[in-house]
């Protein structure tokens, strides 16, 4: 057995681009497959949301309504969901997704039912569509997730390997966090996650690891306690 029994992985949509910032960069995508098959090999209950910012940032949007450019990023969340679906079928994973609302075919619908009896058949789970309503990020859909499922911590996949006091491509005296809480996230406005999510952590004790996904193993050494990215708790 891995240090976790259950985890919420969080991919970001643009880390699975790679240096193409749009769409998919299949050899990393292969690689996380991979990485998740390992695990999932050895007990442990992965879920998995992504973020749609390969495909769409709606908050950028100057010109559509809010709720209809949220509902474009929810959609680009199930293209993400059923590519990396589909990807970690090609390396062996049985898989499900699951979405807030209906979709046709393409997915299941989202309940803890769903969720428990799919992780006694030792699927990967998805979990696509955020939480089905616009003004909500994939961070409060990811963080709601881990809550509901009850998983043991909340895994943060990034393009940069953690949390730090500025952004370290423009400034280069920025401190890496090894260590914080989630009050400190806000109270120093670092834009880690979102309040709203940063807020359901606090009340639920959920913590979270913010790592960089382009490491070796990072995954792995995520859920095995090898990271050096941040951790953040209560």
């Amino acid at each position: 057995m891995t240090g976790y029994s259950r985890v919420l992985l969080k991919l970001s949509g643009e880390a699975l681009a790679g240096e193409k910032k749009t769409g998919f960069d299949e050899a990393t995508c292969i690689s996380v497959a991979k990485q998740i098959k390992e695990l999932s090999s050895k007990g442990t209950d992965i879920a998995i949301v992504i973020g749609g910012g390969n495909f769409w940032r709606g908050r950028t949007s100057e010109t559509i309504d809010r709720t209809k450019a949220d509902q474009i990023g929810m959609l680009a969340t199930v293209m993400n969901c059923i590519y990396m679906s589909e990807i970690c079928r090609y390396v062996g994973i049985q898989t499900e997704i699951m979405t807030p609302f209906q979709c046709s075919a393409f997915t299941t619908l989202f309940s803890k039912d769903n969720v428990t009896e799919a992780f006694k058949q030792g699927k990967v789970l998805f979990f696509a569509g955020g939480t089905g309503h616009p003004y909500f990020s994939t961070d409060t859909a990811t963080v709601l997730r881990a809550v509901e499922i009850e998983a043991d911590v909340i895994l943060a996949a990034k393009a940069i390997d953690g949390v730090y006091s500025a952004d370290p491509k423009v400034d280069a005296s920025a401190i890496k966090y090894d260590k914080l809480s989630f009050e400190e996230v806000v109270d120093k406005k670092l834009g880690v996650i979102d309040l709203a999510a940063s807020v359901l952590c606090m009340e639920n004790n959920m913590p979270m690891l913010i790592f960089g996904l382009n490491e070796e193993n990072s995954i792995v050494n995520a859920v095995e306690g090898k990271s050096n990215g941040t951790i953040i708790t209560v």
